[in-house]
């Protein structure tokens, strides 16, 4: 019992170790990847947008933050599952800190409610106030990873024109037409990015009618 009195009152871990940031939802602790749970970040290749419309790239902005914060720091970590990347999902503590509230709170992920609820008040209080990402205009996470997966977002945000072959031929959308954002690209079909106009045009492509 005298043993037990002198441990410290951060409470059980399965595992610890040093911070190294990765992006804002997953960590290293020592040698362990870990998805932080019931948090979702923008992805480090991410961007989002300014009130004015101006593009911002949140993914290695809100990385940047939680590097600030807990790099280097060590980890106290609970772990609850493995995902399907074969990542440990975990709820982890630098100091008292629980860092997925934290991260959350500060407004540099979101509450994941697909995954726990841990987080949901947390993120409810962040946007009233505005903080973080709540300043910005932002795609979820997960509708930001499911449009890459389907080829809809271009690997070069400066090379947004979409060289879409279909039955009426080789056609380039541009961002704003009726059928830009529904429009995927798969280049194995020799469908391609454009970075302009003219590009597309000199490539044979034609622009589409709407």
């Amino acid at each position: 019992m005298l043993v037990l009195s002198l441990l410290p009152s951060f409470g059980f871990a399965d595992f610890i170790g040093v911070v190294r940031v990765i992006d804002a939802d997953t960590v290293d602790v020592g040698d362990v990847r870990v998805r932080l749970h019931a948090i979702d970040a923008p992805e480090l290749d991410q961007t989002c947008e300014t009130a004015a419309g101006q593009p911002f790239a949140c993914g290695m902005w809100a990385t940047a933050q939680v590097e600030a914060r807990f790099g280097g720091q060590t980890a106290r970590c609970e772990a609850l599952d493995t995902d399907r990347h074969g990542r440990t999902v975990a709820k982890c503590r630098v100091g008292e800190a629980d860092m997925g509230a934290e991260i959350v709170s500060a407004g540099w992920a979101f509450a994941y409610r697909r995954y726990g609820m841990d987080y949901d008040l947390d993120e409810k209080v962040a946007y009233v106030a505005g903080r973080g990402l709540h300043g910005y205009r932002v795609q979820s996470p997960a509708a930001f990873r499911e449009a890459r997966g389907q080829g809809r977002l271009p690997p070069d945000p400066a090379c947004r024109i979409k060289g879409n072959i279909s039955g009426n031929g080789q056609i380039f959308h541009v961002p704003g037409q009726e059928f830009y954002d529904r429009t995927g690209i798969n280049e194995a079909r020799g469908e391609r990015w454009f970075c302009s106009e003219a590009e597309a045009l000199r490539a044979g492509w034609r622009p589409a009618r709407r």
